[in-house]
Parts: structure tokens; sequence; C-alpha cells
């Protein structure tokens, strides 16, 4: 198959080659024509030096000739600039043709996850074509061919089906989960609780603290859920339990790092340059914020790492609030 893939951030090139491997046709597009004649010229992405892309892999800046005679549309790029980007491709005619989402995010203000920001802008009629990727997947082990597994999901499950054989490997396995909600919203939503587990071991707390903080982030995230209609079980999964485990525990994660770099005391611009790349749990936790604001439903996790981020709160004084918190029955 030949695929548009958009989007030439860490993720996309080590996606646009897993899916060379298998034989497709790919065409990395980036917005920016110097990085694309970077990538063409070396054929590695500056952060994964040691890795060079699939002979099968092209790279272009060009969004016509990579949507030219594409079957379908891969993209990775961010939670903010998805709508910018798919609003292109929809200018271009580009409705009929099946968008697999691997960015994670929820937009801001809209409250829309990933997927239904692509039904809003291709509208109802593109509803059968849509589908997403996720689950505990780092870009630089991925490349390194190392086992991996994730979920798909899919409004319609022929797609779903396509999906899983369009990227699965032999150290790739791509499990199938008919809650494509469920499997986007865990993806979301995870980075910011990554963010908070940065924090408190860059202020020198334990294991136990960390344990905490994933426990009850999961709940967190199990409560904000139902606001978009998930099923509880799949944020048990690989998108959702096994996701946040790998976003909190690796330095590979840039929300992790980016939240010990704020305990280290670096402001979070300086924080997000220093990383290189999007940190989406910035983006994320006013979206997950203002959901939790909607409907009422607390998230103290949320709500902490936001003030840190956009109000300056010391990191110290958000976690003496969270444990001065009322201490309530757990439920699960």
């Amino acid at each position: 198959m030949k695929i548009a893939y958009l989007g030439a951030g860490t993720w996309g090139f080590a996606l646009s080659s897993l899916l060379a491997s298998n034989g497709h046709q790919v065409i990395l597009w980036t917005s920016r024509p110097e990085f694309a004649k970077l990538l063409a010229k070396k054929r590695q992405h500056p952060k994964l030096p040691h890795f060079t892309a699939h002979e099968g892999v092209t790279f272009s800046s060009d969004l016509d000739e990579a949507l030219d005679g594409a079957e379908v549309i891969v993209e990775s790029v961010t939670a903010s600039g998805i709508r910018p980007v798919l609003e292109q491709v929809s200018a271009r005619g580009m409705a009929h043709c099946p968008v697999v989402i691997t960015s994670k995010g929820i937009e801001q203000n809209s409250g829309l996850l990933l997927h239904e920001v692509v039904l809003d802008v291709f509208g109802e009629s593109h509803r059968n074509q849509i589908g997403c990727l996720s689950g505990p997947s780092h870009a630089e082990e991925v490349i390194k061919q190392l086992p991996t597994s994730v979920v798909c999901a899919a409004y319609e499950k022929d797609l779903m089906l396509m999906i899983r054989d369009l990227f699965s490997t032999l150290t790739f396995r791509v499990y199938p989960n008919s809650d494509l909600n469920g499997v986007a919203f865990g993806g979301a939503v995870k980075n910011i609780i990554a963010i908070a587990c940065g924090i408190s071991d860059g202020l020198g707390f334990g294991d136990n603290t960390k344990a905490a903080l994933m426990t009850r982030g999961l709940h967190e995230i199990r409560k904000l859920s139902v606001t978009k209609n998930c099923r509880p079980e799949t944020l048990y999964g690989l998108s959702g339990m096994g996701d946040l485990c790998v976003t909190c525990l690796s330095k590979l994660s840039r929300n992790y790092g980016f939240g010990r770099l704020i305990a280290e005391g670096f402001d979070p611009r300086t924080a997000q340059e220093k990383i290189g790349m999007v940190v989406e749990g910035v983006y994320s936790c006013v979206s997950a914020l203002q959901l939790g604001q909607e409907f009422q439903i607390p998230v103290p996790i949320t709500e902490a790492v936001y003030s840190i981020v956009y109000d300056d709160l010391n990191p110290r004084d958000a976690v003496k609030a969270l444990l001065q918190r009322a201490i309530k029955e757990e439920h699960l």
C-alpha cells in the first residue's frame, strides 16, 4: 500500500520505517522543508542518530506529493497541531482515505479526543474510515525492534483489523480493541501523571510516592473517562495501565523528563526546550482539567500539575496540598 505518513517526529520516523519493513511504500511528511531535506540526505533522525530509515521510506515537505495516490493516511502530529493539518488534508479531497491516529491527547476547549477531531473535520460520512494506534511504546525501542505490544481501535471492525495487519511485525504486536474512546483516552491522560512522577522523583521522593501517584492517577483517569463514554476495563489494559507504566517509569519518557526538570528548578518553557520535543502532557493537562471542571469530577493530580506548569506553583507546595486532602474510602 502507499501510505502518507504525516509528522516526522521520532514516533513518525520509527513507525514509518516499521510500515516500510512490512512492504509498504511510505512518504513521511513534515511541514518543515529544511528538515525534510535533512532527513532525505542523512536518512537519520537527529533524535535517533544511530538508526537509518528503511529504504521504503521517502521524505517530503510537499503535502500534495505525500497525499498523491495514498491509500492510507497515518498521523503522528501533535495534539495541538492535528486540526490544522487535517483541514489541509480535507481541503485536498482526501476524505475517502482511511486515517490512523497515533498521536495522543485531548483537544483544548472542545474536549475532543483526536479521532473525534478527525470526525469533526472530515464529517460523519468518514466515520468508518477512522482508527487509532496506542499503547506503551517508545520510538527508541520500536526502532530497535525490541518486543512491543500496543492496541488498535476503530469505529468499524474491518478497519480495526486492517490497522492490526498493517502494523504487526514479529516484534510489534497489535491487539484489536473495539473501545475506541477508551483506547484513545488512556493514552491522552497518562502523560499528565508522568509529569507528576517526574516531579516526584526530581524532588527526591521514593518509590512509595511514585506508586501512590500512579495508582491514584489511574483512578483519576478512570473517573474522568466516563465523560467520554469509555469502558473502564479498557484503562486496565495496554492503552491505559500499560502506557501509564512505560511513561511514568522510563527515563525515555519526555513527560517524565519534563517533570524532573521542573522539580530541579527550570521554568516550563526552558524545560520543554531542554527536552527538545513536544511534551504532550503540558497540553493535555489543560484539556483534562477542563473536562473535570465541566463534569464536576475532582482531578487533584491533574490540577496540581496544571498549577505547577501554568500558575508557577512551587512543586513542594503542590505536594503539601495533595497530602492535606481529606482521606476518603478507596473506591476502585
